[in-house]
Parts: C-alpha cells; structure tokens; sequence
C-alpha cells in the first residue's frame, strides 16, 4: 500500500513539528505538553483522517472463550511479512466504553488502526490484538472528580488475559515484548492488567483512564509507564492519575513517564496518532 502525498506530507511536517516537546521525558519526570495548533495540529489531523479510513479487514477477526470470563471477539494484525524462526512484538490496544459490544467491529477506531499505518507496520512489525469486551472490563469506585477514584478489573480483562497467553503459545510471539496501550476504560483496563500480571508486559501506556487502588502501586511499578492525560479532561479527570503517579515515584526502580497534555479534554493526544513516538518508546524495552 503506497502512502498518499497529503499522507506522507503531513508526516514530514509531524517529524519536523509536531514530535514530544524537545528530548523524550525522563523517567519519573511530570512534563506539561502542548496541544497541537496552527499547521501541526492540521497536519496531525490529516494523518488521523486517514487512519480512519485503513480497511478494518487489515485486521483478522477472532472469538476466543475462557473458563474465567465471558467470550470476546477480537482483531488481529499481523506482521507484513512473518520470517520464519523470526518473533515479533505483541501489542495490545484496549478501548473505551463507547466500544463495548459484540460486532468485533466498533472498536478498531483510530487508536487500533494507528499501527496499520503503511509506514508504522513496516518500521515496527508486530502483531496488534484489539479485544472486543462485551461488558466493562475496568469497573470505577468513587465520584470522577475526586483523587481517591480508583478501578477494579471487570470479567473481560481476565478472558483478554487469557487469549494473550493463547496468541503467546500459537503465534511467534516474543515474550519479552509483549506491550498494553489504552484509552478511557482501555486505559484502565490497561492499569488493572499490569496489577493482575506484573510478569506479562514490557511496557505500557494509559491514556486518560482511571488507575486500581494505591494499594496495587507494587504491582504496577514493575512495568516501565508512560501515563498520558489531558488536563481539561472533565470525563476521567486527571487527579487519579496524579496521585497514582506520585505513587509510584516513591516506589524503588520505578520507569514512569507522565505527560499532563495542557487542555487536552478526554482524548488521545493527536501527536501520539499521527507520530511514531508511542512505537518508539514502546519497542525500547524489553522484559
């Protein structure tokens, strides 16, 4: 699949505009983030577009059941081309709640088919999993707009977990990059899944979601995090998130990055769709 010329405009004026502010943030750094305005934010924004309209086919349809949990429908891309004797990363992107259900189709939205990019497959080969939940798979205690918010996993995560071993046992899997990214419940979703399983994931990042309970800090800090949230996020506000990662900073060893993306509502930051940053910062590490 060739790229457009407004595709592969638009990336060049993201490399050269529209990257992280400066050099990547240090671990156990806050760092305050523009939004993108003016020619970058257009940019970002015709890349996104485009992203948008990637055939959701790219991605193979899936059901897998469990004994803990309830059947989910998933989607998975593969490599452009599998090497054999070769493994390769496994990302997994969970959704928000306005994804839920059971048509294995609304939920490969714009975050999911960032990977399928022409140019992304080709620089990060990886398999991408995209589970469908067909009920909520972070479950919130507390008022949105208090610190003391916290999420509890719901019955979904534990079947996504399981299919996540299964792909480890049939796929060419590297286990030692296997990655979690999410947004709004998916961002949760992603904070309980490394306190049910520190062993699992080399890396990840939450996007607006709401964390677990303080209490599962040590758990948490075992995964290397790059927290993501707007500021003006009215939906999950950001308080939950600060003082998780504040949290976590006083743990031993802990890798947390923590972008406070100033007036950003509940979304994902555009820079991270249309850019390579998330994929290069992901791949970095190993388990």
């Amino acid at each position: 699949m060739r790229l457009s010329p407004v595709f592969a405009v638009a990336l060049l004026g993201l490399g050269a505009c529209a990257g992280p502010p400066e050099a990547a943030p240090e671990a156990g750094r806050t760092e305050i983030v523009p939004r993108l305005t003016g020619a970058d934010s257009t940019a970002a924004a015709r890349v996104v577009a485009e992203v948008e309209g990637l055939d959701p086919d790219l991605f193979e349809a899936g059901t897998f059941s469990a004994p803990a949990g309830p059947t989910i429908r998933y989607r998975l891309l593969a490599p452009p081309e599998v090497e054999p004797g070769e493994t390769y990363p496994l990302v997994v992107v969970f959704h928000g709640a306005g994804e839920i259900g059971t048509d294995n189709l609304a939920h490969l939205d714009r975050f999911p088919k960032t990977w399928a990019r022409p140019e992304v497959r080709q620089r990060f080969p990886s398999f991408v999993l995209a589970p469908q939940m067909p009920e909520r798979s972070a479950i919130y205690n507390g008022p949105a707009e208090t610190a003391g918010r916290y999420s509890r996993p719901g019955p979904p995560l534990h079947t996504a977990l399981a299919l996540i071993d299964s792909l480890r046992q049939s796929l060419p899997v590297d286990g030692s990059r296997i990655y979690a990214v999410g947004f709004s419940m998916g961002a949760s979703t992603t904070w309980n899944a490394l306190a049910l399983r520190p062993d699992l994931f080399a890396a990840a990042v939450p996007i607006a979601g709401v964390p677990p309970a303080l209490t599962e800090a040590e758990r948490v800090t075992r995964t290397p995090l790059w927290v993501v949230h707007g500021t003006a996020d009215t939906a999950n506000p950001i308080g939950p998130d600060r003082a998780m990662v504040e949290r976590l900073h006083s743990e031993p060893g802990a890798e947390v990055r923590f972008w406070e993306v100033d007036g950003l509502w509940h979304a994902v930051p555009p820079r991270l769709l249309a850019g390579t940053d998330l994929m290069e910062w992901l791949f970095a590490h190993r388990r």
